[in-house]
């Protein structure tokens, strides 16, 4: 009871109400009834994403963000996993396009956000450049081998690589990850710490007890199981919004990644808002590396489990748009400082994904 007293009370019901209005969805009920899993959805999501925040609070930072990073990739691949299972073979481009999308969001609109609200109300922000260089370089280099390469190997046209080739990237996508998490975590660790953890404003919390994390973790599982079931069940209702619209079936990955990255984006702005930039990419550009590091490998083993096809390649307007925003990011943070001119330069890009991406 101590360590539940710790904890606010939605973060306690909003996993089990997730549970309950799944059970409900069994029941013929009407199309209302999607907004009120819409709106369960969206409480779990943020509630999952707290009690991580509680468990990275207490082991401590950068564990911290890269747990939570993590939480939110669980979210995605177990998304895309059971919609392609539920496709079969008509699911081949989901993961691409969901992926893609949120390496878009984060480069982009979270990033964008973050540098524009921060700077906004601090003028200029710093962060350590080398972690921010060490990120950059291991997603550069995993967006490019998994989203652009397949269009271009021969073994078989693309956008599709070959199976011994799907797995080796795979791998090679597994390698780059683990290499950068220990760099983040045991050899360059001090490089991902916040420089401006004092800053006027920010107001440390006392760390949780050990019982308070523990409970915190089991509502984390518990929430995040429910949200992938219940954005699951809201999956056709997305696709049939998507053809009213007009708007490519690609755009479905755009909304799903959006749903998935909601929470964490509003903790990054917070944190940039508190002038903890440094915390803030961490958070943020954490979550792209887990996002396609994380969720390619697990999709090419379902892909190769099954035999179906699975399309990475991204189309060349996407390219396009992929290697402007790297070269925007890079050049963004070159200088280890920020202001508003990089935050709009972002955020005008990630407007000009989103339009293109409903009408192409």
């Amino acid at each position: 009871m101590k360590a539940s007293a710790n904890l606010p009370r939605w973060t306690i019901a909003s996993p089990v109400l997730g549970w309950l209005l799944l059970a409900a969805g069994q029941l013929p009920l009407g199309p209302w009834f999607y907004g009120v899993l819409l709106v369960g959805l969206f409480a779990a999501v943020l509630a999952a994403v707290h009690h991580a925040e509680v468990v990275a609070h207490r082991v401590g930072e950068p564990f911290g963000t890269l747990l939570l990073a993590v939480a939110i990739t669980t979210i995605e691949v177990a998304l895309i996993v059971s919609m392609m299972m539920s496709a079969g073979a008509g699911g081949a481009e989901l993961a691409r396009d969901t992926v893609f999308a949120a390496v878009m969001i984060i480069l982009n609109g979270i990033i964008g956000l973050c540098l524009l609200l921060g700077a906004s109300r601090h003028r200029e922000q710093t962060f350590h450049q080398h972690g921010v260089n060490a990120s950059l370089t291991t997603l550069a280099a995993i967006v490019v081998l998994t989203l652009v390469l397949p269009n271009y190997t021969e073994s078989v046209p693309g956008p599709f690589y070959s199976a011994s080739q799907l797995a080796f990237i795979a791998l090679v996508s597994l390698a780059l990850y683990g290499t950068f998490v220990l760099v983040q975590t045991v050899r360059h660790r001090d490089y991902f710490l916040a420089v401006d953890a004092g800053a006027a404003g920010h107001v440390p919390h006392a760390s949780p007890s050990t019982r308070t994390a523990v409970l915190s973790g089991v509502l984390m599982v518990i929430g995040l199981g429910a949200v992938v079931l219940l954005a699951k069940s809201l999956a056709p209702v997305l696709e049939s919004a998507v053809e009213a619209i007009g708007a490519p079936q690609a755009f479905v990955g755009v909304i799903i990644a959006l749903f998935v990255l909601l929470p964490e984006g509003l903790a990054a702005i917070t944190a940039a808002r508190h002038n903890r930039l440094q915390t803030s990419l961490n958070l943020a550009l954490g979550s792209a590396l887990a996002s396609i590091a994380l969720t390619i490998p697990v999709v090419a083993a379902v892909s190769l489990w099954q035999g179906w096809p699975l399309a990475l390649g991204i189309d060349q307007k996407s390219t396009v748009l992929l290697m402007l925003s790297l070269m925007v990011a890079t050049l963004s943070f070159g200088t280890g400082r920020t202001t508003i001119m990089q935050g709009a330069v972002h955020l005008v890009l990630f407007a000009v994904y989103l339009f293109t991406s409903v009408i192409p």
